[in-house]
């Protein structure tokens, strides 16, 4: 058993302080705090496996054991909680991607899922998932799941390999992390998070039994803490650099820390109150975010410095509750065996994870929601062949648009080529909802494929009006590109741009406040600073040949609309059309939609 240390929970302290001011939008780099964990996972694991390998008294299945009751309770209970409240404040289209991660938090997967839907951990979306933070546990559940497998394995083959073994694993994914070119799977996949783990495991060997030397330890304790503070601030690192010296710090910081007992690092580390925090950190970081994203999707819009005293108030008194009544009886043996607590916690799986299932196959139309024109299936049918397939109804609508990415049909209408991805099928919609667009043959081409698909040559030549339509920034440098690249001509004349758009910051305050809204066309919120950053860049690019879908819903305080006149949402995630916002852009930009379905203008 290995020694209790106050400074390490002082550590986590900090380490879970910095993410939940990072959450709050007051620390750019408390982030990192989660690298801090990792590093003490590493250290504490590893001491442990290693002193009992070296007494011939380690078990795997004693390890998993410990681990179960340590992490599955909370984080159980966590994902229950959350898709509970989930469904009844959230739409459609948020609670089945809610639904989504308490499975993949479940089966110890949320870094997975979180890579293939929301590949950007800083993208403001994020912001509105309450269980986003649980991809660090996929990543630290996968390590403890093979970790000591392997160091069971090196030290039954060669005894004297282990530390050769620690270092060879840490430089391959330090190597990889470093160079490896695709940097949401660097943020989120544990072998290029593994060299944080076993370098805080492979200095928990090194450093087993230090030799006293009280100057030197007290002199990096203090250097290395007072690094970590000053890189929580510095700007223009990468995250790269950040996370790699954030690991040795801290590792450098964990191991002095053992050998340093004064006034200002008691102070600091192991004073009761911060040691405390350090306890129930596991509680905080998994209630924090949940209750941040909450806040953020149903009840205001922007968290200020009250609000967000009185959202860390609230964390607090809920961690402490399941740090005492989930966390600490689980962990008791004496109260619970180990077979209560399988029980306990298949129950709470069973339950959770078939309800997220089961919610994920309805798309999350659990009932009729009419301001999104979605209606629940009276007829469902569910079998083992069909409730892994979701009823993304929400989607169909911008996705039905796919179809039209074929060649031009052979007649005498004006031939309109939209170029685009989801923003663009959205135009494609707002074309199709205008009784203009019988004028016209419109066309779809996905951009993802622009560089791929040689089709787009014929397409381009044939077309008589082309239109750009993207979440982003197209600029006529790039369009020169892929002229280049094709040998097309381009001509200016006959090519529009359609700006990017934004209608708020989550429907779901806007849905809970649906009611007392007495007339839907003066109801106005403020849309996202980067979104109108986009704008002026395009508009500044096109002048005349840009088509702006912010404008026309823009009041004079710089708001826009949400709704349609009869009270349907314009969108269904703020950011692309509902049936209905297609419909009523095309009556909006009527003039500009007849202008390029007319033949000869």
């Amino acid at each position: 058993m290995i020694k209790y240390r106050k400074d390490i929970d002082g550590l986590r302290a900090y380490a879970v302080i910095a993410v939940i001011l990072f959450h709050l939008g007051y620390l750019p780099y408390g982030y990192l705090g989660v690298d801090v964990f990792f590093v003490i996972s590493g250290y504490l694991i590893t001491s442990i496996i290693y002193a009992e390998i070296k007494a011939d008294k380690f078990s795997v299945w004693n390890f998993y054991k410990r681990r179960i009751r340590r992490i599955l309770p909370l984080l159980f209970f966590i994902s229950t909680v959350a898709l509970t409240i989930g469904f009844f404040l959230m739409l459609p289209f948020d609670l089945e991607d809610l639904a989504e991660s308490v499975f993949a938090t479940n089966i110890s997967a949320n870094n997975i899922n979180m890579l293939i839907s929301s590949s950007d951990y800083w993208a403001v979306e994020n912001e509105y998932k309450p269980l986003m933070h649980t991809w660090s546990l996929g990543v630290e559940e996968q390590f403890y799941l093979i970790y000591p497998l392997l160091l069971l394995g090196v030290q039954r083959l060669n005894k004297n390999f282990l530390v050769h073994f620690l270092w060879l694993i840490s430089l391959a994914s330090i190597i990889l992390f470093l160079f490896y070119g695709n940097t949401p799977s660097r943020f989120y996949l544990l072998h290029f998070r593994l060299f944080e783990l076993s370098l805080g495991g492979l200095f928990a060997i090194i450093f087993l039994n230090p030799k006293p030397n009280r100057s030197i330890y007290s002199i990096s304790f203090y250097l290395s803490a007072i690094g970590l503070l000053l890189f929580l601030f510095i700007k223009d690192l990468n995250n790269q650099t950040l996370v790699l010296i954030t690991t040795l710090l801290s590792v450098v910081l964990i191991i002095s820390g053992g050998m340093v007992d004064s006034k200002i690092s008691n102070l600091i580390f192991k004073n009761r109150y911060i040691v405390f925090i350090g306890k129930i950190s596991f509680s905080l970081y998994m209630w924090h975010h949940l209750v941040f994203a909450f806040a953020r999707y149903a009840f205001v819009e922007n968290i200020n410095f009250s609000l967000s005293v009185i959202l860390v108030f609230i964390t607090l008194i809920l961690s402490v509750v399941t740090y005492y009544f989930v966390e600490n009886p689980f962990r008791n043996k004496e109260l619970f065996s180990f077979r209560k607590v399988i029980l306990m916690l298949s129950a709470l799986f069973i339950l959770s994870t078939a309800s997220a299932l089961f919610l994920c196959h309805i798309g999350g139309i659990y009932k009729d929601f009419p301001s999104l024109g979605l209606e629940k299936k009276e007829d469902l049918q569910l079998s083992l062949e069909t409730i892994f397939k979701s009823d993304q109804r929400h989607l169909e609508y911008n996705e039905s648009i796919r179809q039209l990415n074929i060649p031009f049909e052979e007649n005498e209408k004006p031939k309109i080529l939209i170029i685009g991805d989801s923003f663009g099928r959205d135009v494609c919609n707002m074309f199709l909802e205008s009784p203009e667009s019988k004028k016209a043959d419109l066309k779809y081409f996905d951009l993802e494929q622009i560089f791929t698909d040689t089709s787009i040559i014929e397409r381009w030549q044939n077309a008589d009006r082309i239109i750009f339509a993207a979440n982003g920034f197209i600029g006529k440098a790039w369009i020169d590109q892929l002229a280049d690249y094709y040998k097309l001509e381009v001509n200016l004349e006959n090519i529009y741009v359609f700006g990017t758009k934004n209608f708020g910051f989550s429907n779901g305050i806007y849905y809970r406040n649906k009611a007392s809204i007495k007339d839907y066309s003066k109801f106005y919120v403020s849309i996202r600073d980067h979104v109108m950053n986009v704008e002026k860049m395009l508009r500044d690019e096109w002048q005349e040949r840009y088509i702006s879908l912010i404008k026309p819903v823009l009041n004079d305080q710089g708001k826009v609309r949400v709704f349609d006149n009869d009270g349907k949402f314009i969108s269904h995630d703020t950011y692309h059309f509902t049936r209905a916002g297609a419909k009523f852009y095309a009556d909006l930009l009527d003039t500009e939609i007849n202008q390029i379905t007319t033949k000869n203008n």
